[in-house]
């Protein structure tokens, strides 16, 4: 039997999906293009995504450049620690993932570090799986595409590694944006970037990808969802620490995950769900998915919970396409220090609180004529002691790398009692983070089918369908003439405009056999064919044929557009579509 992605990559490149970028120069790995088709249907993906998050959700999406300066990553941990384990062979110098070199030997190998690696290698006798030489010490590979900003390279910029940054470094727009109220939330789609060591995965891994990313900032006393009643019968197929641990996954409805602590709490639970039903309306095939949630030693350390929605592939096997994580405060906290500015929101009590607290005055009058311009770092900085680090006869301070000694008489400080009407708190950050390109393939694997047919006196018995929901196709009709005459085509393309004018996109198609036609646009995942004929010129009627049923129906040509606009958008049945033939 045929590989099913060599079946899918020869369709998706002999009809305009997805091609090799830079075939003219021999190409490279881990960068595609996408064909005609391929555009169209992954903006349809895209656009599916805007509507659940963005026109439903009423999360607004922004768009930040593609390049951060080093200040942006190095608050992320990215110029830290943003790594692949990686080992090159002695004899042929290519490069490897070593974890992935190890994955049948040892389970979670990404939690190990670089020696242990090593030694996993040796003990083991790994050689290159290209030429059988021996394989090197493995070393901590930064992924990120590092770039130099202005002239003369003066200031360090990389290519960012996920669209994540942007939403957090614009917290305080934002916030403003949304008028200081929690929750709220911010999405972005578009290019990120990672040089991945050997890319060996097709269109699964690449080096230049698509996100959907949404950031939503929650307050972390309160993690219920308003809408969570809506979800909380949905049925997920959940694999969880527990039943990794056993090696079985349990289907189970969200309110249930939740009332058992599976999922940590509803705001993430509720994530999950939209996530399912985008997943579902794209046309993932239901029985190929299913959420696993991190294991507690591949956990990151700022996640409170993380789950990845995972689609099985034939040749790949459980692929994640979606991680929804709870990030508590890491990445608000991470930019403060960083940038030295509070990243926080007021949020008011509902009754005031009286509560003491050790208050700090420094003397101006003192301490400006005295320090000048770094009087009032002084300040901040005597406002942040403690009790017991004001009371030594002179306290002495660090400011901008230099001593400073400050005399007891220019600070008083004391308990005072006062009625707090609200405070300043850090959001915590609940992230779904979709792989876009990955999804799009998905779709083509699930989608695929090859089936004996025999239709419309077409000689080849073969019939390849990709059954893509109506919506997400990217042709979504076509238009065809029974015979290339001039009256046919006529009332042909009038049906063509009337198509476009409803924003449907259409083809017209008038060479080979009707069958050949047909056969086409299965091929392309066409939803409805419309085919003119001579009875067309005497009752204004034409042929509708469903892509998967290859059923029949006669409808009108005057009310031709809202009748297919119904059928891809609206639910419409087909049975309703005509009078069937």
């Amino acid at each position: 039997m045929a590989d099913k992605y060599e079946q899918v990559l020869e369709l998706a490149k002999r009809r305009g999906f997805i091609w090799n970028s830079f075939e003219l120069y021999g190409g490279t790995a881990g960068f595609y293009d996408y064909g005609p088709l391929g555009a169209m249907l992954k903006r349809r993906v895209e656009n599916i995504w805007r509507d659940i998050f963005v026109i439903n959700e009423g999360y607004y999406e922004i768009e930040s450049p593609t390049i951060g300066i080093e200040d942006v990553f190095i608050a992320s941990g990215h110029v830290g620690g943003f790594s692949d384990p990686l080992t090159e062979c002695q004899k042929c110098n290519e490069a490897f993932r070593a974890d992935h070199l190890v994955k049948d030997i040892m389970d979670n190998p990404d939690t190990l570090g670089a020696d242990e690696l090593t030694k996993v290698l040796n003990k083991n006798n790994i050689k290159c799986p290209e030429c059988g030489g021996k394989l090197g010490n493995v070393y901590e590979f930064n992924l990120m595409f590092k770039t130099s900003i202005g002239p003369g390279g003066k200031r360090a910029g990389y290519l960012r590694p996920e669209t994540a940054q942007g939403m957090f470094v614009d917290f305080q727009r934002l916030l403003k944006f949304y008028r200081d109220h929690l929750p709220f939330g911010a999405t972005q789609i578009g290019k990120a970037y990672r040089n991945e060591i050997s890319p060996r995965q097709g269109v699964i891994r690449l080096r230049e990808f698509t996100q959907a990313e949404a950031e939503i900032f929650i307050d972390p006393r309160d993690k219920t969802h308003p809408k969570f009643a809506e979800v909380a019968d949905i049925v997920l197929n959940l694999y969880s620490q527990e039943g990794q641990a056993e090696g079985s996954s349990e289907k189970m409805s969200i309110n249930e995950a939740v009332k058992k602590g599976i999922i940590a709490h509803e705001f993430l639970a509720y994530c999950l769900a939209m996530t399912y039903r985008f997943l579902m309306r794209v046309g993932v095939s239901p029985d190929k998915l299913r959420f696993r949630q991190h294991m507690k030693d591949e956990m990151a350390h700022y996640a409170a919970d993380c789950w990845d929605a995972e689609i099985l592939s034939e040749r790949f096997g459980w692929v994640e396409v979606v991680g929804i994580a709870d990030r508590t405060d890491y990445d608000l906290k991470a930019h403060a220090k960083q940038s030295e500015t509070e990243l926080t929101v007021y949020v008011s009590y509902d009754t005031p609180k009286k509560i003491e607290r050790f208050a700090v005055k420094p003397d101006m009058g003192i301490l400006g004529p005295m320090f000048k311009g770094k009087a009032g770092k002084i300040a901040n900085a005597l406002k942040a002691l403690k009790p017991e680090e004001l009371s030594a006869d002179a306290i002495e301070l660090t400011i901008d790398g230099e001593q400073i000694k400050i005399e007891k008489n220019a600070v008083t400080f004391e308990t005072v009692c006062e009625e707090v009407h609200g405070e300043n708190i850090i959001p915590h950050v609940i992230e779904p983070s979709f792989g876009i390109d990955r999804i799009v393939y998905s779709l083509l694997e699930h989608s695929y089918s090859e089936e004996e047919a025999e239709e419309e006196g077409e000689e080849d018995k073969t019939r390849i369908v990709l059954r893509l929901p109506a919506e997400v196709a990217p042709v979504q009709a076509a238009v065809l003439p029974l015979l290339t005459r001039e009256e046919l085509i006529k009332p042909a393309n009038e049906i063509v405009k009337m198509l476009r004018k409803t924003g449907i996109l259409v083809s017209f198609d008038d060479s080979g056999t009707i069958g050949r036609r047909y056969r086409r646009n299965d091929e392309i995942g066409t939803p409805y064919s419309i085919t003119v004929d001579y009875q067309t010129l005497d009752d204004g009627t034409v042929t509708i044929r469903d892509r998967d049923s290859m059923k029949q129906v006669r409808a009108g040509m005057s009310n031709i557009a809202d009748n297919i606009h119904e059928l891809i958008y609206n639910g419409k049945s087909f049975e309703d579509a005509g009078k069937k033939i």
